[in-house]
């Protein structure tokens, strides 16, 4: 049970840092302005939708990582 809980905090730990790092920085909206206001026009909703993905990704992630380190500590 122990060498599941292992792997899957392992692979879920590479996830998320995966997750976290494919996320833009806060100031990437101060490009957007300096670029244009065709480019927020056009590219908005995809990256909405990409944002919003990995946003949920990481709250899912970071909830699956807490529950399987509880989890693990609890079996030990």
């Amino acid at each position: 049970m122990q060498t599941i809980l292992y792997v899957l905090l392992i692979i879920v730990s590479i996830s998320l840092i995966a997750v976290v790092l494919l996320q833009s920085g806060r100031s990437a909206g101060l490009s957007g302005s300096i670029s244009g206001g065709a480019e927020q026009l056009v590219g908005k909703q995809k990256a909405r939708g990409v944002e919003a993905f990995l946003s949920r990704m990481t709250v899912i992630l970071a909830v699956v990582f807490f529950v399987l380190t509880i989890l693990l500590a609890y079996f030990l």
